[in-house]
Parts: C-alpha cells; structure tokens; sequence
C-alpha cells in the first residue's frame, strides 16, 4: 500500500524547468556561442542535480579554469538572482495544488535546489503546509529518499518518487521504490520505456490506484 509520495520540484510542481535553462544561459552569456550551447546541453542531459555539480562540471570539462569556492557561491547568488522572481510566478503543473490538498498520502520534496532557497521558494508559494519534509541540495536525492525512508519506517513498496529527470529514475532505482515519470515537451524520449508516466496531475489519483494494485 502506498504511503508517502516523493516529488521533484521543479518540471514537477512547478513549471519552472526552461526558467531554470534559461538562467544557465544568461549565466554564461559573455562565452561564446559555442560554449553556450555546451553548457546547456551538459545542464539538460543532466537535470534535476545541483548547480553546483554542473558549475564545477562547466569550469573543469567546458571553460577549463578553476573555479574556486567564492566563484561558485558567486555564480549561484547570480543564478538565484536571475531565476528566483520568475520562479515565485511560474504556473503550478496541471493539477498538482488540488492533489496536494486532498492530503491522501504523505507528501515529500526532494530536489537539486539548495535546500534554503527551495523551502523559501515552497513557502513563498503557500504550498509548504502539504509536506512533512521538504529537502533539496547538498544532499543528493538517493540519499534524500533514503532518509526519508528510514525515519519514517517506510518499506520500498509504500513509497513512490514521481520526478522528470533521469536523475530521479536513478534516486528511485537505487533505494528500490517505484518511479512515475511526468512528462513534459522535452523529456519524452527520456522516459519512453517507462511504464508509468503522466503529463499532469489530473489523473494522478487513478493512477496511483493502479499502481497500488500490481
């Protein structure tokens, strides 16, 4: 029996996956061309991790410098800056406010957005009320799930992680629960052998039924 489900937040709760593309690429606007569009491919390929895997990523394989620790609270206070407005304003995905509200299973967050800015950003959004634990970076989120699990006495049947991002496939398929991937314009041939996936949250409920039921 299903007990607690784990979201991702961005693509999942909000739409706010090309804010976030589009603030890698004001990020690095002064390279050029070129570079700019490596950057985003690397940030695409591997969404849902934190920023601050993909600016030490970008500087060691892409720029080729080094990036010092000011340097990367630097580029992340830059990043918070030119994304975090626009975030506080992005639509909810289809559905997601009034299945947080029916209350029906415990809800979690797990994302690769610095904890701080992502429980501001959960609040700020008034959707902080529906979840028993809200955690982003440092941490990553196979770690995440599994403390979840532990401190809840879950077993791997009772939870399910509903994400868009190959790397909350790995989070799901590495402490063994189940995974249910949303669906968006850019990840279809991500997830095309899954064998649970939705485009939103109207018809969650009736899919979560028939998950319980297998």
């Amino acid at each position: 029996m299903i007990k607690a489900i784990i979201f991702d937040f961005d693509g999942v709760i909000l739409e706010t996956s090309d804010i976030k593309t589009e603030a890698f690429r004001e990020l690095f606007k002064e390279h050029s061309q070129e570079l700019v569009e490596s950057v985003i491919d690397y940030h695409k390929t591997n969404m849902g991790i934190s920023r601050f895997v993909k600016f030490q990523y970008f500087y060691d394989n892409i720029l080729h410098q080094e990036l010092t620790k000011e340097k990367k609270d630097e580029l992340s206070e830059k990043f918070s800056k030119i994304a975090l407005d626009k975030i506080l304003m992005a639509p909810f995905v289809k559905g997601v406010k009034e299945f947080l509200q029916s209350k029906k299973y415990k809800y979690y967050i797990a994302s690769g957005t610095p904890e701080e800015e992502l429980r501001f950003i959960v609040k700020e959004r008034e959707v902080d009320c529906y979840f028993h634990g809200v955690y982003g970076s440092p941490r990553v989120k196979e770690d995440i799930v599994r403390d979840i699990m532990l401190n809840n006495n879950y077993s791997n049947h009772e939870v399910v992680f509903i994400g868009d991002a190959i790397s909350d496939k790995l989070a799901a398929d590495k402490t063994g629960i189940r995974f249910i991937a949303r669906l968006d314009g850019n990840n279809h041939e991500l997830f095309h052998d899954i064998d649970y996936k939705v485009k939103d949250f109207e018809s969650f409920s009736e899919g979560l039924k028939v998950l319980d039921s297998r």
